[in-house]
């Protein structure tokens, strides 16, 4: 029977079920045990699996990631917090040099089945140290997988599939989408495998692509455009590597029209990937020039006027989806 959860205990719940299926889960990150974290999302797992199982470590991202990648080659799966995104930049080197490359680098015979869940606050108002989007950074390695859920159905669907992968997974979580709402099934509702998108909304005149918590901006744009009778079909990427190009290929064969909303800045941005890709394999699919709707080539201010400027919303993209209409 389905039951309404907020975002941020759908991701809770799929920690814990998978630590009580899997004895080699555990967690781990700065203040994970008794607070739960900055904003509670691991509350409650210290009191059922204990300290061992839910370990609180000094404020050193380098350490908690490269801890990871030798437990994780012990045979264990880690699932660490490194709260804001932006502090993801002190483990680079851990991910790149060490767990991205281990697998590819012995034959697969030393696996990395570790998770890192870092948060985005894009559209809390937590300025420039706090909001930054930097999964394009990540996608490019090649031995890791990024996954960005939209709602609290694919938050718990893609931890449970995060955990049991044989990968490390950066799992980026949208701060401001954790008072969402939604109706959950009991059971085991992974999403397998990484990789693939959601179409969201079926349509026929033009494609929409998106990731993260801007499918909620999607969707608005979506009811506006099919108003003026514009009947718009939204994928939402989920992950933006392995990116799911036959379900955007699908889409395109159908609408011969493609815009791509993203959080992250337009320059080098994942739009950028999926534009490029789309224009060597679909060309003589496509209608109008596939257009991006993402942020300056700047950084994000704490004013909170200069900060709705900065982001993609559901008028931006309107306004593209008529531009590239005629």
């Amino acid at each position: 029977m389905a039951k309404p959860v907020k975002f941020q205990w759908a991701i809770n719940h799929a920690i814990a079920e998978e630590m009580r299926r899997d004895p080699n889960v555990f967690i781990i990150g700065e203040d994970v045990g008794k607070p739960g974290g900055p904003f509670g999302v691991t509350r409650g797992l210290i009191d059922e699996f204990g300290a061992e199982r839910a370990v609180d470590t000094p404020i050193s991202e380098g350490a908690i990631v490269g801890l990871c990648c030798g437990a994780a080659a012990s045979g264990l799966r880690p699932v660490a917090e490194i709260m804001f995104m932006n502090f993801i930049t002190l483990v680079v080197e851990e991910f790149y040099n060490q767990g991205s490359k281990m697998r590819w680098m012995f034959g697969g015979q030393v696996k990395q089945p570790f998770v890192v869940r870092a948060m985005t606050a894009g559209g809390f108002g937590a300025g420039p140290h706090h909001s930054s989007s930097l999964e394009s950074w990540f996608a490019c390695m090649p031995g890791m997988k990024v996954v960005m859920p939209s709602t609290p159905l694919t938050a718990k669907g893609l931890m449970k599939a995060a955990i049991r992968d044989d990968n490390p997974v950066l799992y980026i979580e949208p701060l401001s989408s954790y008072g969402l709402k939604q109706e959950i099934p009991e059971g085991d509702d992974v999403i397998t495998p990484i990789g693939k998108a959601e179409v969201a909304i079926e349509g026929s005149d033009v494609t929409i692509i998106t990731v993260g918590r801007l499918r909620g901006e999607a969707e608005k744009a979506c009811k506006t455009l099919e108003g003026e009778g514009i009947k718009a079909e939204l994928i939402d990427l989920l992950t933006v590597n392995p990116l799911d190009m036959e379900t955007i290929y699908a889409s395109v064969k159908k609408t011969n029209r493609c815009v791509i909303m993203h959080e992250a800045k337009k320059i080098m941005g994942i739009g950028a990937e999926v534009a490029a890709d789309l224009q060597e394999t679909m060309f003589d699919w496509l209608d109008a020039p596939v257009a991006r709707v993402a942020a300056p080539f700047t950084h994000i201010a704490f004013q909170p006027a200069l900060e709705k400027e900065y982001f993609p919303n559901a008028d931006k993209l309107v306004t593209k989806v008529k531009e590239i209409m005629g």
